[in-house]
């Protein structure tokens, strides 16, 4: 069924990507001493961090597709967005904006328990990517690191609404994995753009499929590394004990990273994380399901 204009030019599927708010109380729920009063607390916390995160990053795509109208008209698939197409009026999207970006700092501020620890990260996170929306994602490389660093924001936000600590490990994982996708994507545009890419957004004729390529592989490989680091390290020994099984959870990430890049390789829906993952690929689907199930048992169970 097809959703309305209004609620597609949120774009609520996009909203999978905050899942990463809840990285924080996922792992240290796990770890029997860093659990809160049974009142779940801590839970409620981290979940009006994830809603303030996905009305902030709404407020941002209405004002992306606003800025971006006119480009977006011409692109093949963007040109379907609800702005683009004139099922949502520019002055609507604009108003609609002001209201998530209002709702989302509001949010922010009850999920920091009525203090900045959240909404100062929630503000942040809203404000750099306005400044990504209307200038850094024409600068070739600060595009991908913004995005990234918006991925960081979302982590330190949801452990700040939590209370509770998130691993070094952990965090460069979340950057490492983030920069992947962003360049993932660049690369992906550029095959669907073709000659044109420059027409669509100027940076895109500065990055070239070999330079991405490079940066993606080494990026992977950081990615797997970091990961791998986190499994064994100490903190994690210590937090999940001698049984800490969360190792054989790699072999997993290193097949979803090699199928993503392989489905970018061949113009399969690689350019879209969500997507891909909301069913996209059925054999990444599957991977991610049993990479969730290993890492649950091993974080809840397996003690």
């Amino acid at each position: 069924m097809r959703l309305p204009a209004l609620l597609r030019a949120l774009r609520p599927h996009q909203w999978v990507n905050n899942i990463f708010v809840l990285a924080a109380i996922a792992f240290s729920r796990a770890d029997v001493s860093a659990i809160h009063p049974s009142d779940g607390h801590d839970l409620r916390q981290a979940l009006l961090a994830f809603a303030a995160f996905c009305l902030g990053a709404s407020a941002i795509y209405l004002v992306n597709d606003v800025l971006d109208v006119e480009s977006d008209r011409a692109h093949p698939e963007k040109k379907k967005r609800p702005i683009a197409s004139g099922e949502v009026s520019v002055p609507t999207a604009i108003g609609l904006s002001i209201a998530c970006a209002a709702s989302s700092l509001a949010l922010g501020w009850f999920a920091g328990g009525g203090t900045w620890a959240v909404l100062g990260i929630v503000a942040v996170y809203i404000a750099m990517n306005f400044a990504y929306s209307a200038w850094l994602k024409h600068v070739v490389l600060i595009d991908a690191f913004c995005i990234a660093i918006g991925f960081i924001l979302r982590v330190k936000g949801g452990a700040r609404a939590a209370e509770t600590y998130v691993s070094h490990w952990l965090m460069l994982c979340t950057f490492f994995l983030a920069l992947f996708l962003a360049l993932c994507k660049r690369r992906a545009e550029i095959d669907l753009l073709g000659e044109h890419r420059g027409e669509h957004r100027a940076n895109l004729r500065e990055y070239t499929v070999g330079f991405l390529d490079q940066m993606v592989t080494v990026l992977a490989a950081t990615t797997i590394v970091c990961y791998t680091m986190y499994t064994v390290s100490d903190d994690t020994a210590k937090k999940f004990g001698e049984s800490n099984l969360l190792i054989y959870s790699v072999p997993f990430v290193v097949f979803g990273l090699a199928r993503y890049m392989l489905l970018v390789e061949t113009r399969r829906g690689g350019g879209s994380p969500t997507k891909v993952l909301l069913g996209g690929d059925v054999l990444f689907v599957l991977n991610a399901l049993a990479w969730a199930g290993v890492v649950g048992f091993s974080l809840y169970f397996a003690r």
